[in-house]
């Protein structure tokens, strides 16, 4: 897959096109790029897809934007996993968010993005104060336009908005059913205070992009990114009752019967299920009891799958 940076130097090969955010890359987006492959093969195309970083709301509303479900590595990975030919990653700013809707269809998608097909969504909404619309694509005479409508699973709305509440309430299955693939992190590991080892329970401190993760609290989980895939238990969240609490959320993860040095590292880690909300406790000792627990309740977990 060809990864692109901001607006391409040189129109691309005429294009199959989708345009979107695709985050966290769930079932609703799979059948869209499943469609665009079809479509880019059988027109003799190439499959392109633009997103956009930083997602839009982080621009204009960061206090209330979204919490992010894969990071722009994450997404770039997901999307050659689904063996997409081109990805345009635009950025988006205050200048690129003012180009008016007929600009955006005639000058990037038209002639930049070379498009002679585009696919999007039911509720797509592009250009300066989101005015232009799937109508105003299907008027141009560049390309052939097509909208794919919403998917649902089991009566729900397929959506990153969708995702993100499962995770929310700790319902791992409902969003990996979403997905169609545990939800994951993936990043480097990066060093961290060692208490873990001291207390006999050695973590691999997986760093974050974002400081606004979409779940919280203790899960059962795999580790990808090792020599094969090992169990573990994660904990994601601000560590209460070490030193009263960290400013910025942490992702420590204890791998079962590993004791390695895996510095810089990178690991991707699957959420399965949820143990438990973080708690404070009033003292080492009983933080370090409820650990050994967390870790035979996930023992089990695995054992009884």
């Amino acid at each position: 897959m060809h990864v692109i940076r901001g607006t391409p130097q040189h129109p691309l090969p005429r294009s199959a096109l989708t345009i979107g955010n695709f985050d966290g890359l769930h079932r609703g987006h799979i059948a869209m790029l499943d469609r665009l492959k079809a479509e880019a093969q059988s027109r003799q195309l190439v499959s392109v897809v633009m997103t956009f970083e930083p997602h839009p709301r982080e621009l204009f509303t960061p206090d209330s934007a979204p919490a992010r479900l894969t990071s722009l590595r994450e997404k770039i990975e997901l999307l050659r996993e689904a063996q997409i030919d081109y990805l345009v990653v635009h950025r988006f700013s205050k200048a690129f968010a003012a180009i008016d809707a007929l600009t955006f269809r005639d000058q990037i998608v038209a002639q930049q993005l070379n498009a002679g097909f585009v696919l999007v969504g039911d509720d797509f909404q592009f250009g300066a104060k989101r005015s232009g619309d799937f109508n105003l694509l299907a008027a141009s005479n560049d390309f052939v336009s097509c909208s794919l409508p919403t998917l649902q699973h089991d009566a729900e709305r397929v959506s990153s908005t969708a995702v993100r509440n499962a995770l929310a309430l700790g319902n791992m299955a409902q969003a990996a059913a979403l997905l169609n693939r545990p939800y994951s992190i993936a990043g480097r590991v990066v060093g961290g205070d060692q208490l873990g080892r001291t207390f006999g329970f050695p973590t691999a401190n997986i760093q974050l992009k974002h400081n606004k993760p979409p779940l919280f609290g203790i899960f059962v989980v795999e580790v990808e990114g090792l020599e094969r895939t090992y169990q573990g238990v994660a904990s994601l969240g601000f560590r209460p009752t070490i030193h009263g609490g960290d400013l910025q959320p942490k992702l420590e993860v204890h791998i079962f019967d590993f004791d390695r040095d895996i510095y810089r590292s990178h690991l991707r880690i699957n959420f399965l299920a949820k143990l438990r909300d973080e708690e404070k406790y009033p003292d080492f000792d009983s933080l370090i009891a409820q650990i050994q627990k967390d870790c035979d309740q996930a023992r089990a977990w695995f054992a009884a799958r």
